[in-house]
This record gives structure tokens, sequence and C-alpha cells, in this order.
């Protein structure tokens, strides 16, 4: 009897346990991060001069190194922080992509047309 009582406190504790309010604020740092990001590489683009598919291969690059540098924060043990890989990884991805086409376009247009 003793031996299954240690087996289930065994399993209760290699249950993850996360605080709601602090994997709120993680969310929130990755949202906050792309979209800054996904600003910057759109006037990068833009004052780049990269058009058409060339600056969404841009956006999509500045987006992986952004997840890289994100899980590299995290000390790539992203399950201390986060309940999944996919929130790092994609979390925001395509969020940010109005942005960039947004300040993509207008330093194009500072620049190269005005």
């Amino acid at each position: 009897m003793g031996s299954s009582e240690k087996r289930s406190k065994d399993a209760m504790s290699d249950i993850p346990t996360f605080s709601g309010e602090n994997l709120q604020k993680n969310l929130k740092v990755i949202q906050n991060s792309r979209t800054f990001l996904s600003i910057i590489a759109g006037v990068l683009a833009g004052i780049s001069g990269f058009t058409g598919l060339t600056g969404f291969v841009f956006y999509f690059v500045v987006m992986l190194i952004t997840s890289v540098g994100l899980i590299a924060k995290a000390g790539f043990s992203a399950d201390l922080y986060f309940d999944s890989w996919n929130r790092v990884l994609f979390d925001g991805f395509l969020g940010g992509l109005m942005s960039f086409v947004l300040f993509w376009t207008f330093a194009y247009d500072l620049v190269h047309i005005f």
C-alpha cells in the first residue's frame, strides 16, 4: 500500500502547474515583441525597397529570428514559462503581418515614391 501512495505522489508532482497571471504576462510580452518587430521590419523592408514576395519572405525571416530569440530568452526551456512550444513559435505570427504591411508600404512610399 505504501508503494502505490508513493507512485501517486510522484505522478502528481510531474503535472506542470502554471500561474494564470504569469502565463498571461508572458503571452503579452510575446505579442508586444512581435508587434514591435513587425513595425521595425516593415520600415526596414520599405527603406530597403523590397517589393512583392521578397518583402513577405523578409517578414517571415524576421519572425523566425524573433521566435529563436524568444526561446533563447526563455533559456531553451519554454515549458517552464508557457503551456506549449506553439505559443512561443506561432503566437502573434500572423497578427503582426498587417502592421508589417502597413509600415512597409508607408516607408516604401516615403523613400522611393515621394
